[in-house]
This record gives structure tokens, sequence and C-alpha cells, in this order.
């Protein structure tokens, strides 16, 4: 029955995708992105760095954090990056990670691409001195994504009194990527999770920085959205990342996924390894040797993996491997094993749901469920089930899950649904879709935005940046945002401001709490 389920998966997953490829086009044309503005320097322990300075910021860009993983540090962990002399130029964005990219991105790039992509960005106000440091970590399922997107810049959100820093971390299965070969290469250590220890590297290297930026390398936030979310939540677990970043926010991270396994499958799921053999096996390589699998060519190793075909025979994301990752997130939270250290955590309102694709998600939904978990749900979303579940079921649930999980520890915790539409788009849609609060959050609206939709950017600018000052996101003249607590109160960002709401959906999202966790503990049944 298993097997049965995951071919369906498989052919349902492909389905959605190839209704977004058909209606999204590839991105246009490829040009580097460069930063403009008089010339600045910082000596760090990096090296020294030639930036530029406009308008009260000063901005590094394209910094290597560590050394190519190319030719023999392909599949290993970072290592350091090579120093320099003199001064260097950090003025143009690094290479994109090798990637399938999908116009209609929330967070667009046409930068070069490059498997040599380890590359991280500064922004920082002029006089920057012992400033709180926002680290951001871009989504894009782990398989897509650019820190150096024009959405994403840090500039506006550094102007409001923060070192903003972002990266590129490798992807797809440059990213994560298992084989025996390379296990025994390891001597049997994990050797899997390499888009985690890029993560963590760059963290370091924050740390080791982060004062000759003007950063308080003591007080650093750690925020993402999307996979970039989920990432946080692997990370507050790593053993190998604690006390390299004291905050954390989760946007449309936040999930109950069942990750795979390095060695063993979990019922109707691959392993690491098993889907690293599949791989190899598909491009001519029958018990190869990890130099044969470092040998391949850049294309033939990416081999079209993205959003449209996440190849789930031939591919997992981030791997349970007992070195970096220890358990799926939403274990380690429940077992206290995270710091109680200040959370923020939400989702948007309508993620997923009224895209073109919500009908297959749905189905994907209703193939996990038993028949007892799919009457519990029909009776508090109709029958057939509103088009809500999915967002309920994707993010909103499990972010309510992860604010409470915190708060019992003692976290300061809060919440938020982001459901504010630009006015531009209220014709169009009727909530918030995946990755939209973006552009509000950075700063980096359209000139066609208009005093309403700026006023909502200055609102989550604030919160957030009064957040990485203090580990509160309350400041003054901001209405205020109670911390997690009985009754689950939480921040709606709407058409209305940022409205405290208590209790919001909470018979649905109970209901989707029981569904969830019974899905994690059973095999799933075939397709209703």
């Amino acid at each position: 029955m298993a097997e049965r389920f995951v071919r369906w998966a498989r052919r349902a997953q492909r389905s959605v995708f190839s209704v977004v490829l058909v209606l999204l086009s590839m991105t246009g044309p490829v040009r580097a992105r460069s930063i403009e503005g008089a010339p600045t320097t910082v000596d760090a322990p990096a090296g020294r760095l030639e930036g530029r300075v406009h308008d009260g910021v000063e901005a590094f860009v394209g910094i290597p954090y560590a050394a190519p993983p190319v030719g023999p540090l392909r599949w290993r962990a970072p290592q350091p990056a090579p120093r320099w002399s003199g001064v260097r130029p950090a003025v143009a964005f690094g290479n994109d990670c090798p990637q399938q990219r999908l116009a209609g991105d929330a967070t667009p790039s046409d930068q070069p691409m490059s498997e040599d992509c380890l590359a991280i960005n500064v922004w920082r106000p002029v006089a920057a001195r012992a400033l709180p440091v926002m680290v951001w970590i871009h989504g894009g399922g782990f398989v897509m994504g650019s820190s150096a997107s024009p959405v994403l810049d840090g500039a506006a959100l550094a102007r409001r009194g923060v070192v903003l820093v972002s990266f590129n971390y490798r992807l797809g299965r440059f990213g994560f990527f298992a084989h025996p070969a390379l296990s025994a290469e390891a001597g049997g250590r994990p050797a899997v999770n390499f888009a985690l220890l890029d993560m963590i590297a760059a963290l370091r290297w924050v740390k080791a920085n982060a004062a000759a930026f003007g950063g308080d390398p003591a007080n650093v936030t750690l925020f993402g959205e999307s996979a970039g979310g989920a990432a946080v939540d692997f990370l507050m677990a790593a053993p190998p990342a604690q006390g390299l970043f004291a905050k954390a926010i989760v946007q449309s991270g936040a999930n109950r996924l069942a990750y795979a396994r390095l060695r063993t499958g979990r019922p109707g799921q691959i392993s690491a390894e098993a889907a690293g053999v599949a791989f190899a096996t598909a491009a001519g390589l029958h018990n190869p040797g990890a130099n044969q699998l470092r040998a391949l060519p850049v294309d033939v190793v990416q081999g079209g993996l993205g959003l449209a075909d996440m190849q789930y025979d031939r591919f997992t994301a981030p791997v349970i491997d007992g070195d970096v990752a220890l358990d799926d997130p939403v274990e380690r939270f429940a077992a206290g094993a995270v710091p109680a250290s200040p959370f923020i955590v939400g989702s948007n309102g309508a993620e997923l749901s009224q895209e073109v694709f919500a009908p297959l998600l749905m189905s994907s939904i209703r193939a996990q469920l038993n028949q007892a978990s799919l009457a519990d749900l029909k009776r508090v979303y109709g029958d057939p089930p509103a088009p809500a579940l999915i967002d309920d079921y994707l993010f909103t649930e499990a972010a309510r899950g992860y604010a409470r999980l915190m708060a019992a520890r003692g976290a300061p915790a809060w919440r938020y649904v982001f459901d504010y539409v630009a006015e531009a788009e209220r014709g169009r849609r009727t909530g918030a879709a995946h990755a939209s609060e973006l552009a509000f959050l950075f700063g980096n609206l359209p000139a066609s935005a208009n005093p309403a939709d700026r006023a909502m950017a200055r609102l989550m600018g604030d919160y957030w940046t009064n957040f990485a000052k203090t580990g509160d996101p309350n400041g003054r003249g901001l209405p205020r945002w109670p911390r997690q607590a009985s009754g689950d109160p939480l921040m709606l960002f709407s058409d209305k401001g940022a409205v405290v709401e208590r209790a919001r959906d909470a018979d649905r999202l109970d209901a989707v709490e029981r569904a969830a966790a019974a899905a994690r503990t059973e095999t799933p049944e075939e397709p209703r």
C-alpha cells in the first residue's frame, strides 16, 4: 500500500509542477547584478574589502565565506575561503548556485550560475557600531533561490539600525547528496547535509567578522522564509550551530514533515543513500567511487531538479544524519532539544490555496489521511474540504504548534499571520500568497506601491528589527503584539494594519493537528 501511495504521490507531484511549468517560463537573459555608490572600505578578519556607500548604507557583496566547493571539494564540508592580499572588490554579487529557475518567483534572480557560489553579503548603516545582526536564509524548496534577488536587498532593513547579512548555500543535489562511496570515504561519518553545513559556515563567518562591520556578534538573529524558515528550524536543533545566533524568526517554514533518513527509509520513503545510488545509476555510474561521482558535469548533477520536478526517487532535501540533523525539527522542539531563545513564527493567509495547482495539493493531502482524520476535517472544513485546508495543513497549524512548544520551554515566542494583499492585487486575490510578505519586510516595494502598502512595510520592518535589537518585537508607537500564551494570541497583518486575534481558527487547526499527528505515525491509505 505504501509503495502504491509513493507512486501516486510522485505522479501527483509531477502533475502539480507540470501545471506550474506550463504557466511559467524560464527567466530572462543572465546578467550579473552589482551595487552602486561611492567607494568605501572595511578591514575585517576575512580581509580588506571595498564596497559602496549609498543613502546612508554601506554594502559589501559577493564575499567568499568558504572555498569554492568544486572539484575535490564537491560533496565535502565547506573549507576556509582562500586569503587575499590587498583590497578585494565587494561590489558584484556572487554566482547563484546551479538550479532550475521559474519565472513568477517572488524573489527572482538572473545572476550567472556556477558551482562556485558560496558568497555572503553585508549591509550596514554608516558609522555602525555594535548593532544587532540579522542573518537571512533565502527560500526555494532547497532547490532554487538566491541572495542576489533585488527583493531581498538589505539596504532598507539596515537603514533601520541593524547589520543585514545574506548568503548563498548549495542547492539541490549539490547541497544534499548521499552515496555509499561518499560515506565510505568519510570513514562512515555522515556526509549528506552540505547545504546545512554551508549555513553553519556562514554563521561562523558572521561570528568572526560581525564586529568589523559594526555588528554585535553576541546579538545575531537568524531568519528565513519557506525552505529558509525550515533551515532555521534545523539549525536551532543542530549541535554544530549552537552559540552562533541568539534569536530566530521562521516565516512560512514551520512544518511537520517526516524527513528522509540516511540509510533507512521510513514506510513509503526512500533513504538518502538509496536516492544517491538511484541518481548515480541514472547517470550511467554503477558502483562508482567518490572520484567518479565528483567528475560528473555540473549539468548532469543538477539534472533538471527543481520545483517543477523534485525527483523523489533520486533526491532528498535535508536528511536526518545523526550529526547535523539528529531528528525531524518538530521532534527536537517537542523534546526541548533547542535553546529557549526569543522566537517568532508565522505563515501567510493564503499560502498556496489560491494557486492553479491547489486541487492537486488537496488530493495529495487527502491521500495522507485515514478515514477518521478525513471525517474530522470535513466536520470543520466542509465536504469537500475548503481550500483553506491546504494552507492550514502545510503551514498554519505547524506554526501554532512550534509557538506552543517554544512557549512551553519558557521561551518568549510570538506568532503572526500575514494576510495583507497589496492594493493592486486585491481584485485578483483574497489572501496573501506564499512569500508575498518579503517585499514588505525588506522594504523593496515596487514604485507602484501606494501609501497603505508602504505603511504595512514600515510595520513589518519595525517589528522585525525591534525583535533583532531587544528580543521583543514591540516598540513605541506600535500596536502591542502579545506573546504566545493560552488562547494562542497572534498578530494579524491585514488591510486593517496590525491587529491582535486570539484562538484564530482554533477548531480547524485542532483538527489539522490531530490529522497531521496520525499521518506521521500511520501508513498512508490509497488516495480517495
